[in-house]
């Protein structure tokens, strides 16, 4: 099954140049110099354990959670990605190219972006403004590699210059369409005003040199909504919108997403605390997390009305 990914080529794009002209998609991984083909084995945990305490040695002022980005971004791009996987990487311009992963790793001492996959890229653009509201925030998402899979119906109209389609939730986990649409904006929200919700007077969203790069967060069961930490330092906060989800499905999520971060970002003297947000009350859900105190539940409310100029 094809997979379709947004990969940054370098911070604000400052190597899309390079990586048109040379034909590949790449990462830094924090400025490991060596060929690293015989760690990139199909478990993503492994991955993490062996080359985040590399990456301490090296980067000791970074914490674990900005080492496990590293990792998970690099892995995603150096094994995840497929061959025959698409591509999109913004241009600088307001549009994405659009490429085709046509090979395996490969390292490439001295050059930009040194750890590399081969990309054949496509005559064809995309433009943000042709995008839908949802592939266009996902797309905008912060990191170096957001899996934009769920819209690849929608890519391959606009890659054959189809104006893009109403948005449609394809996760089979969707059981509210309406709710999904809904909450999808709801996280660019809470991103954006996070310092004026009840939440983040007590976090903040994780940043890694002043960008706020816990939205997204990836992990090896996909990435999480947010990931925020207390001001104090001491606690990590799982952040989950029920995105129209079976309740059950998004309690069962949270827990994984809580249990990766304790086992692979946490410090020793830092705790794993979970919230679920939705649209509505949700009797099942108060249900399951009277059994999990570590996690909480949100409602979230509308206000909408209309001024007269």
């Amino acid at each position: 099954m094809k997979h379709y990914y947004r990969v940054m080529l370098g911070r604000k794009s400052i190597h899309a140049k390079e990586c048109f002209a040379g034909g590949f998609i790449g990462s830094g991984f924090g400025d490991i110099q060596r060929d690293i083909a015989r760690d990139l084995t199909d478990d993503f945990r492994a991955f993490n354990r062996h080359f985040i305490p590399e990456l301490q040695q090296e980067w000791p002022d970074r914490s674990k959670i900005a080492l496990g980005l590293w990792c998970g971004f690099t892995w995603t791009i150096c094994k995840g990605v497929r061959t025959g996987d698409i591509v999109l990487s913004p241009d600088g311009t307001g549009s994405y190219r659009v490429g085709e992963v046509t090979g395996d790793y490969l390292y490439v001492p001295g050059g930009v972006l040194p750890h590399r996959r081969p990309v054949r890229w496509l005559p064809a653009s995309i433009a943000r403004a042709d995008m839908s509201d949802a592939l266009r925030n996902s797309a905008s998402s912060i990191g170096t590699v957001s899996d934009v899979s769920r819209y690849g119906a929608e890519l391959e109209q606009l890659i054959g210059g189809v104006a893009a389609p109403l948005l449609v939730a394809t996760d089979p986990a969707v059981e509210d369409a309406t709710s999904f649409a809904l909450e999808r904006h709801l996280q660019d929200f809470l991103v954006d005003n996070w310092a004026q919700t009840d939440l983040g007077r007590q976090y903040d969203i994780y940043a890694e040199d002043g960008e706020p790069v816990g939205s997204q967060y990836p992990t090896d069961t996909g990435p999480l909504d947010i990931l925020a930490v207390s001001k104090d330092k001491r606690t990590l906060l799982v952040v989950e919108l029920k995105k129209g989800r079976a309740s059950d499905a998004v309690v069962g999520q949270t827990l994984r997403y809580m249990g990766y971060v304790q086992d692979e970002l946490a410090e020793a003297d830092q705790t794993v605390r979970g919230v679920i947000i939705a649209l509505e009350d949700d009797q099942k859900i108060r249900r399951a997390l009277m059994m999990t105190p570590a996690i909480d539940f949100y409602r979230y409310q509308i206000s909408f009305k209309l001024v007269k100029g």
